[in-house]
């Protein structure tokens, strides 16, 4: 697989790393829209959540939203050297499973990661960005099925 062009990565995760909590509120809101099943998912102290407006204002699942941004965050970082995740990415893929998501729900998570980083930039989010994150989410993806193998 190509490696991701480590400067386009860089350069657009720079305005979106300053709100962390903000844009991933943008990628869940998003992500719900598409794939409204996978709000059953979300459940903490047995607490269904009514509505995913219910769930994108708990205090649990914004705590979620700060995870998931701080695994992008290290992705970026490590652009150049996504193996040294390899570990922890499969670990990560292992307890969502142990959840119940679907690995085919992380291409919906892609889609909506795009239309995050295409709200947040504007026009300055260029078909070469979209490319590279393209590239860069589907090597983490790839890292993270290793938690599914053997299903």
């Amino acid at each position: 697989m190509e490696r991701p062009e480590p400067e386009l990565i860089r350069q657009s995760w720079r305005a979106v790393s300053r709100s962390p909590l903000e844009h991933g509120t943008v990628l869940f809101a998003r992500l719900f829209d598409l794939e409204p099943d996978l709000l059953p998912l979300f459940q903490y102290n047995c607490r269904q959540f009514s509505s995913p407006e219910d769930c994108l204002s708990s205090p649990e699942f914004l705590d979620h939203i700060r995870k998931v941004m701080l695994v992008i965050d290290a992705a970026v970082t490590n652009v150049e050297d996504l193996s040294s995740l390899e570990e922890y990415l499969a670990s990560l893929g292992r307890k969502h499973r142990a959840v119940g998501v679907k690995l085919s729900s992380f291409s919906t998570v892609g889609e909506s990661l795009l239309y995050m980083l295409e709200k947040c930039l504007g026009p300055a989010f260029t078909p070469a960005m979209r490319a590279a994150w393209r590239q860069l989410y589907g090597a983490v993806v790839q890292a993270m099925s290793r938690g599914w193998d053997g299903e």
